[in-house]
């Protein structure tokens, strides 16, 4: 199984091709995605540049950045020969354009590294790749994110069980990853058919990580290999905007992709209109529901992905012994569900499964 084959987008600036990828490929593409917020955008480029100890090769692939910052970014890339200036066709959102970023390159690896990111150090890319060579069955590294400016835990980006924060310096095998920064393998990005485009953002990685999971394959947090994410107010979860449709909308959409009925979601969607109302953005999550039937009623895997849509024995086992287990019994589960639907004004929706 491959990847669809996309249009190429326009090259900007930067190599027309990676060095070395005639020849039979190289360790590993590190991809950004670019929407304006140029500044942290050159400077994570800056650091993925700067990564050593492994042949690599840097994709930024622009969804429409205004003429003065995209002027910025091709002046970071101008002449390089370890990185490519592209822009796609239109805004795909994260799903999408990771797709598109990814389709581009060769590398065994795919590094996803957020514009507003940077590598912990000049050998985490390096790290990465040889954690995935040396565990044949991981299909993926999830990073430890931590706050640029302070190295202290990004409590934002932490999307495992809260049991689990306190080992946040180790690793453990888990069922999703966070997208600020993670590794994948190309062969088993390919095999799960890559990200849903439709969802655009929000869930993403954790219905590619079912995906991934179904195929038999592991997800390894590692705690030692960390990218340090500029954490502010404006890249906090917003209730403004379209953020909570996304949000309610994919996680439902996800839900019946799997097998679920509509019927048994309804708790969870009335929960989640609880939650919206307190927000201000009942509207959002309303309107959430009938496009996620939609999405759910439209979505036609290809005959070789459709037994990656119903999870066997073992994805269940994976998912129940890494990820159910640290969520604590019925009774602390069902606490939280109705805590989540009584948040501050300003917090973060909750990742509930």
């Amino acid at each position: 199984m491959s990847l669809p084959l996309y249009p190429p987008p326009q090259h900007l600036a930067g190599a027309a091709s990676p060095p070395g990828a005639a020849a039979g490929g190289y360790d590993a593409d590190v991809i950004i995605l670019a929407l304006d917020r140029a500044r942290e955008t050159v400077e994570a480029i800056a650091s993925a540049r700067a990564q050593t100890g492994v042949s690599k090769h840097v994709w930024i692939a622009d969804q429409g950045s205004d003429p003065e910052n995209l002027a910025l970014l091709k002046t970071a890339v101008e002449g390089a020969p370890d990185a490519t200036l592209v822009r796609l066709d239109r805004n795909w959102g994260v799903a999408g354009g990771r797709n598109r970023a990814t389709a581009l390159g060769a590398g065994r690896v795919v590094f996803a590294l957020d514009n507003d990111a940077e590598f912990d150090g000049a050998d985490t890319l390096a790290r990465a790749v040889r954690a995935l060579d040396a565990e044949p069955d991981l299909a993926a590294i999830a990073c430890r994110i931590l706050v640029h400016a302070t190295g202290a835990e990004d409590l934002s980006s932490w999307g495992y069980p809260a049991s689990l924060l306190p080992r946040a310096a180790e690793g453990f095998d888990t069922t999703t990853f966070v997208g600020a920064g993670h590794a994948i393998r190309r062969t088993d990005f390919e095999a799960a058919g890559g990200y849903d485009d439709a969802l655009f953002f929000c869930w993403e990685e954790y219905d590619f990580s079912l995906r991934v999971i179904n195929t038999g394959r592991r997800i390894r947090y590692r705690g030692d290999i960390a990218v340090r994410h500029k954490v502010s107010g404006e890249h906090r979860f917003s209730w403004s905007g379209t953020r909570w449709f996304h949000f309610v909308r994919n996680r439902l959409y996800i839900e019946m992709k799997y097998g679920a009925s509509w019927q048994s979601l309804l708790p969870r969607f009335l929960a989640y209109q609880v939650k919206g109302a307190r927000n201000g953005v009942l509207q959002q999550g309303l309107r959430a529901g009938p496009a996620a039937l939609r999405l759910a009623e439209a979505f036609r895997p290809p005959p070789e992905q459709e037994g990656l849509y119903r999870l066997n024995t073992t994805a269940r086992d994976y998912l129940a012994r890494n990820d159910a287990a640290h969520r604590g019994g019925l009774w602390d589960r069902a606490r939280r569900e109705v805590l989540a639907v009584l948040p501050s004004v300003q917090s973060k929706p909750a990742a509930t499964r």
